[in-house]
């Protein structure tokens, strides 16, 4: 396992192209603060480049995810400006454009900025224990930290609006049912449920992959002629990788492909 930045909020690990990000402030429910807004970025900024980095997977310390962002901490962002927003926006945004694969694993508490962070990877696989709010409306605010883009996209418009207006917790179990979150696990079996899945993706051809994900978030901004086209484009790029040979080497002969991002 390859040694990380030392952070004081986060916990960044590698190993086998698996990059785990723990949210490292258990006493508070891992409530962000500033400087975990900063830490986070250089993190994200850091995995989008470098080639050995295939997954991240996002998660929190102590039995919770993240309680949102911790707007009574000496030092924390302001209650109000729009600098400080810009900043949560950034991070938000620098996830989002993550070409490697994202999963969070959620266990308790995932609320305001924290569940939309969740919301924000790719994949959310949550516990049995694990509860989500967008707890923003009963602090006086609005949505923020992507919430307002992301709930539409996963369950619809109608149901956003429920989730946003009365701010309620959500348990794992209608989590699922909403459309929130991929899978629901027991407590005991996440981390090997996450670690199965997050090993498959790293072991995944990254070029593709990418592609994949990129045409996926913003299939909602085109049409399907342009849908067609990136695809195409996207698919003659893979035909000219050694990826793609390996994959078809592999067929042929009967074995798993090993991929290398070329």
């Amino acid at each position: 396992m390859e040694a990380s930045p030392t952070f004081e909020s986060i916990e960044v690990t590698r190993d086998g192209g698996i990059v785990n990000v723990t949210l490292n402030r258990p006493a508070k429910k891992n409530a962000i603060t500033d400087q975990m807004w900063d830490e986070l970025y250089e993190t994200f900024l850091d995995v989008g480049n470098r080639d050995s980095d295939r997954v991240l997977v996002l998660t929190g310390a102590g039995g919770a995810f993240c309680a949102g962002a911790d707007l009574w901490s000496p030092g924390g962002p302001p209650r109000h400006g729009l600098a400080a927003m810009r900043r949560v926006g950034t991070v938000v945004h620098a996830l989002h454009q993550l070409p490697q694969p994202t999963i969070a694993k959620v266990v308790g508490v995932a609320a305001g900025a924290g569940a939309n962070l969740a919301l924000g990877c790719d994949l959310i696989v949550c516990a049995e224990d694990a509860r989500f709010s967008q707890i923003f409306a009963k602090r006086g605010l609005s949505l923020d930290a992507g919430g307002a883009w992301l709930l539409p996209r996963l369950i619809g418009l109608a149901k956003a609006k429920e989730l946003a207006f009365f701010a309620d917790m959500v348990d794992a179990a209608h989590a699922e049912r909403l459309g929130l979150v991929n899978r629901v696990v027991p407590n005991a079996e996440i981390d090997a449920f996450v670690d199965d899945w997050a090993q498959r993706l790293a072991q995944g051809p990254p070029i593709a992959l990418a592609s994949t994900k990129r045409m996926l978030n913003e299939s909602y901004e085109m049409s399907m002629a342009k849908a067609l086209a990136e695809e195409g484009a996207a698919q003659t790029v893979n035909f000219g990788t050694k990826d793609t040979a390996e994959a078809i080497a592999a067929f042929v002969e009967k074995r798993e492909p090993k991929f290398n991002g070329r």
